[in-house]
């Protein structure tokens, strides 16, 4: 038996518009965490259909304007893993926006680059 999967029925919706919604992450990176996820349940952000898209950036503005107030953060972070090998453990497309605060790392150079260590320093 499969689990369902926990984006097609989302509790503690933060803000939505007709095709995603956002909501905290349950295991936040950093204070503010937020998910980008489309209503209709797609695994690859590569299968996702260009209004999806559009909706998904949309939230991403709004989200980024919701901690900007809230928490303030000095810059961010965005990510999607797409497929296994990438790091993806819910296979329906979800966005991460990271809010990310002055000293929350020792040296953040490289960013998203981090996802293969050594190779986050150049």
């Amino acid at each position: 038996m499969t689990k369902p999967c926990p984006f097609c029925n989302p509790k503690n919706i933060v803000f939505e518009n007709d095709l995603a919604f956002a909501i905290f992450d349950i295991f936040p990176v950093n204070k503010g965490h937020l998910l980008i996820i489309p209503k209709r349940h797609v695994s690859d952000f590569f299968d996702t259909t260009l209004e999806e898209r559009a909706a998904i950036n949309q939230l991403l503005e709004d989200g980024k304007a919701l901690l900007a107030e809230k928490y303030q953060p000095d810059g961010y972070n965005i990510g999607i893993n797409c497929g296994e090998t990438a790091g993806q453990t819910i296979f329906h497309v979800h966005v991460h926006l990271i809010p990310r605060y002055k000293g929350d790392m020792e040296n953040p150079r490289g960013g998203v680059r981090g996802v293969i260590p050594e190779k986050r320093i150049y």
